[in-house]
């Protein structure tokens, strides 16, 4: 009985060592395969895919789309959405060096443009200069004696910086129109040069308007106009404004700022940056939003009241209104101006005078801002396979 009792124990011992070891057998049997299978998987390639930095692209400038708006233009029905800067004109220089604005109308839309501007994230700018002068007359003379004379070219240097740090604003616009002489010339670099050192120790920007050059029948470079190209190595932008051919020889309406008058242009002030090595993403084409009449005698039209007159006239460069023939451009011709920027390495586009633009969808500064968003590149990921080990 006790042999049995022993013969059962054992039994029970056997039964209990047998069944732990198939548990730890069935156990090592389910595990196995799975990790034999991530071994076997790292051993198929040495390489892992891993991410790689983007590969360096020189930076690309973006394209600025400029726009002039006069002093006495409400600052409220300014169209900001599709600009870059926007430039108040214009304060006129004395000729003792200080500095007039037209009255307190034009300094409270001044204010309200910098504020408007600065809502939409876009840089607000001073026009100084312009063609006529508040006290009457031409700006030249006035302008010509300030940056002749060492003593009141540096006070309107002063005057300057001063409303630039006043009224918060991005940066000064110089237009002197227009440089006669060699002398003229000089005076203006030597403006500018001092300027710049002004503006850009204050991080502010500096931009000059400049004649065209380009007789618009000939297509020769003019005589009467005289720039020192070194200048526009201490500026930011070269606002060209590429118009008012209709007075070159004689007044003729369709010389306005056609595209041929336009290409000339172009290849004028692309071959003069390149012949002195200044970048020509300085540069900026200048076109006009306003018509001009056949007749001298009529005044000129906004593209607004052409639009408003029939939409289709947007597809058109020339209308008929009230008798009188005038000539423009129409989408097209500014869409074509755009490219023909962008091509010649132009920094972009200024417009004359944002105020006369035409309306939502019939916006010029809008036809001309799709072109250029569109010559962005998006930058995308790069991957490689490196190797592991």
């Amino acid at each position: 009985m006790k042999k049995k009792k022993y013969q059962v124990v054992i039994l029970i011992a056997v039964i209990f060592i047998g069944g732990f070891a198939a548990g730890i057998f069935y156990a090592k049997s389910n595990i196995q395969p799975h990790s034999i299978k991530l071994a076997k998987t790292a051993a198929q390639s040495a390489k892992s895919p891993v991410k790689k930095n983007a590969p360096e692209l020189p930076d690309l400038p973006s394209k600025v789309l400029i726009g002039y708006v006069q002093d006495y233009r409400d600052p409220n029905d300014v169209d900001y959405s599709n600009l870059t800067h926007v430039i108040f004109s214009f304060a006129h220089p004395e000729k003792d060096g200080s500095l007039s604005f037209n009255g307190d109308t034009a300094m409270a839309n001044l204010r309200q443009m910098v504020t408007n501007a600065h809502k939409h994230e876009i840089k607000a700018i001073l026009a100084v200069g312009g063609w006529f002068h508040i006290h009457g007359g031409e700006s030249y003379e006035y302008f010509k004696t300030a940056i002749a004379n060492a003593s009141s070219r540096n006070k309107l240097v002063n005057e300057l910086a001063g409303v630039v740090q006043r009224e918060n604003l991005d940066g000064i616009d110089i237009d002197f129109e227009h440089p006669r002489s060699e002398m003229d010339a000089k005076y203006l670099s030597a403006f500018i040069h001092d300027l710049s050192n002004v503006l850009q120790a204050n991080e502010k920007e500096l931009s000059v308007a400049v004649h065209a050059k380009i007789h618009s029948v000939t297509g020769t470079e003019t005589g009467f106009v005289i720039y020192e190209p070194s200048m526009f190595k201490n500026v930011d932008y070269v606002n060209v404004m590429a118009y008012d051919g209709q007075w070159d020889g004689g007044y003729n309406a369709s010389n306005l700022s056609p595209y041929s008058f336009a290409e000339n242009i172009v290849n004028y002030w692309a071959n003069l940056f390149d012949s002195h090595n200044i970048s020509k993403d300085k540069l900026v084409l200048g076109v006009p939003l306003y018509a001009q009449p056949e007749d001298p005698a009529i005044k000129q039209v906004s593209y607004e009241a052409i639009i408003n007159r029939n939409p289709e006239n947007a597809g058109r460069d020339k209308i008929s209104m009230n008798g009188t023939t005038y000539y423009y451009n129409g989408e097209a011709t500014m869409k074509k101006k755009t490219n023909l920027a962008l091509n010649n390495g132009f920094g972009g586009m200024m417009i004359w005078e944002v105020g006369l633009d035409a309306k939502g969808s019939y916006s010029l500064a809008g036809a001309m801002a799709g072109v250029l968003k569109n010559t962005e590149i998006d930058h995308i990921k790069y991957y490689s396979i490196k190797n592991s080990e």
